[in-house]
């Protein structure tokens, strides 16, 4: 049985869209271009921004300039757009009394996302919390992970969970199975496709799924 969990941040322990979509469609303004329907603009959530902004336009060469209009909105309002999902607290509780370690691995910044944690008391239930450089330099979920390994003497014996194929991809690339939740962002047939072990629909599917490991 594996007994380490990591979790993805965002469409996975919190619903943070309205804070990100919000963002993301003050940089796109910044840079005249048009606001795709709400449906695309979902996709912001899960990926490096980097990446985000020239899927929707941006010039590669401009996406730091794109970050930074994003994040003079998201730092002191965005990122409180935010609310955990119903059930997450009694799952973390239900997993930390039975003996489980619990990371973080988010391609959110890191110092966001102890923030976050903490704004809604979820911190406390995670051995660390591990997230993307300021400078962008870490931030796919492949690069978070090797950190979290790296830096935390964490084994790979574990199982991920996410709600987006980057989630279920970044895990594969350290032979770490990884499970998508269906309450997010991600389509479930992308995360299956990308090899994802199981989808929970549920927070008790999830814990069943994570029992089976």
């Amino acid at each position: 049985m594996k007994k380490t969990v990591l979790f993805d941040l965002d469409g996975t322990l919190t619903d943070s869209g309205e804070g990100i979509i919000n963002c993301a469609t003050l940089a796109l303004r910044h840079f005249g271009l048009p606001i795709p329907p709400y449906e695309d603009m979902r996709t912001f959530v899960g990926p490096p921004l980097h990446d985000s902004f020239v899927r929707f336009g941006v010039p590669a060469d401009q996406t730091d300039e794109a970050i930074r209009v994003y994040r003079s909105r998201y730092i002191p309002t965005g990122m409180f757009e935010n609310t955990p999902y119903p059930g997450i607290r009694e799952l973390l509780e239900k997993l930390q009394s039975e003996g489980y370690t619990l990371y973080v691995a988010t391609s959110k910044p890191e110092e966001m996302s102890v923030t976050i944690l903490n704004r809604f008391d979820l911190a406390k239930y995670f051995h660390r919390i591990c997230g993307a450089s300021i400078d962008s330099s870490r931030s796919t979920k492949d690069a978070v992970i090797a950190y979290l390994l790296e830096s935390s003497g964490a084994k790979a014996d574990m199982v991920m969970v996410g709600d987006t194929k980057y989630d279920i991809l970044g895990a594969k690339a350290h032979d770490i199975p990884a499970i998508g939740v269906g309450w997010g962002y991600g389509k479930v047939e992308e995360m299956v496709e990308a090899g994802a072990v199981g989808i929970a629909g549920t927070m008790e599917e999830l814990v069943e799924l994570i029992h089976g490991m």
